[in-house]
């Protein structure tokens, strides 16, 4: 049985920021996926649902992507990518209709995944790097 090196803080980085993106995809995937979109047509409802499962997937491959940080390369970028991509998501909403109320809590959602992209990347660049 061979012992792994312990990780780097560049993996850590990238392991914790794997985890939040887990944690939150998870949890609001399966929200989502029960609550649906009460207040709408079939056809948005069926999206919103459709749309949670693959929220849902993402918060489990992220999962999985920061037990197996050791091992990973592109993944990493590729799900920080799809977190960055959500944020801008987010940011085209806000201007086309508006930011919803309350808007601490809709701001608390759009900072971290304006941010937490970057900072995966850059740990795990700079890991990958040295």
């Amino acid at each position: 049985m061979t012992v792994e090196a312990p990780l780097t803080l560049s993996q850590h980085i990238v392991q914790v920021g794997l985890f939040i993106v887990a944690a939150i995809a998870i949890f609001g995937g399966s929200l989502q996926m029960f609550l649906g979109q009460p207040d709408t047509s079939p056809r948005l409802d069926n999206v919103h649902r459709f749309m949670a499962g693959v929220y849902l997937a993402t918060g489990l491959i992220s999962l999985w992507a920061g037990i197996t940080v050791r091992g990973q390369g592109t993944l990493v970028y590729l799900l920080a990518l799809g977190v960055l991509l959500a944020g801008v998501g987010r940011l085209v909403s806000i201007g086309k209709v508006g930011l919803p109320e309350p808007r601490a809590v809709w701001l608390g959602y759009l900072v971290p995944e304006l941010v937490l992209p970057f900072v995966i990347a850059a740990a795990h660049y700079r890991g990958a790097a040295g």
